[in-house]
């Protein structure tokens, strides 16, 4: 058998070769594993929502994706409307972000019929651990900055104690809590209907409803 000269072009047909087995394995492995990736996120999302509600016998009845103009970008809220075993409905979680410290702080805020924050959970963060990483217990009913039972239909957003409000700050993190109050009073303004950019007061709103 003829040994393969070496040359650019053998060169340039193995390692296109390569590329193309390379590129078609990734391609199945993305394929197999999508579908049970999505399936585990349903799952936790559901699960959040049934914390932040406080009730583990809920249905979402409404799924709606918001997009609001914020701080002169568009940002994506999703609002999940919730009713308890007899279809009463008895509020809603909603899926908001803001920039923290380290990158985007996604949160999920249940509220119920009145507008009081009835529980929250941390989606996603890249804040600094041991400090901003802390927002995960620090704003619950047992926490320094507690926020839970706070009522938001009164109009008067949440505030950090250093900026005249009256939460406490994560210690030495008061950036991470702007993000966090940020994105909890976007939620609640997205779920009252109103404007979520509080600042400048532009909004442009798109609705996508799911059942």
């Amino acid at each position: 058998m003829k040994k393969l000269e070496s040359s650019l072009t053998n060169m340039v047909v193995v390692l296109v070769a390569v590329a193309v087995i390379t590129g078609g394995l990734l391609a199945w492995v993305n394929n197999f594993t999508a579908e049970p990736i999505r399936v585990q996120k349903e799952l936790v999302l559901a699960e959040g929502i049934k914390s932040v509600m406080g009730v583990d016998d809920i249905t979402v009845t409404e799924k709606d994706t918001i997009t609001e103009n914020v701080d002169g970008k568009d940002c994506e809220f999703v609002l999940h409307k919730v009713s308890d075993a007899t279809g009463k409905f008895i509020g809603a979680a909603v899926e908001s972000s803001s920039m923290g410290f380290g990158g985007d702080l996604k949160l999920l805020v249940g509220f119920d019929a009145e507008g009081k924050v009835l529980g929250y959970t941390v989606l996603q963060h890249s804040e600094t651990p041991g400090l901003g990483a802390k927002a995960d217990k620090w704003f619950q009913k047992d926490g320094k900055g507690n926020i839970i039972g706070r009522d938001l239909s009164d109009g008067k957003p949440l505030v950090v104690d250093k900026d005249g409000g009256d939460v406490d700050a994560i210690t030495a993190s008061t950036i991470t809590t702007r993000a966090f109050l940020k994105a909890v009073n976007q939620a609640y303004a997205v779920y009252a209907g109103q404007d979520a950019d509080a600042s400048s007061g532009a909004s442009k709103r798109a609705h996508s409803g799911e059942e």
